[in-house]
């Protein structure tokens, strides 16, 4: 298939308010070691697989609280 043969009538078009909007990656992740009460770490453990992930949504929420809430990778 070529790109002439895809339909894109339903795409939504990539404008200045997309791109304002995005978020951009913050970059590689960094390996750390972390002390953390057994019943948090449990917690986040019965959520399956992923639950580093949510845990680092969860950290950047608060981030993003504490400072303004602001989305830009450093």
């Amino acid at each position: 298939m070529s790109g002439a043969d895809i339909d894109l009538s339903e795409a939504p078009e990539l404008n200045d308010s997309f791109f304002s909007r995005a978020i951009r990656w913050p970059g590689h992740k960094k390996l750390v070691s972390l002390r953390l009460d057994p019943d948090v770490l449990e917690f986040f453990r019965r959520q399956g697989k992923g639950y580093q992930t949510s845990m680092n949504a969860v950290l950047r929420a608060y981030m993003e609280s504490r400072k303004g809430g602001t989305r830009k990778a450093r």
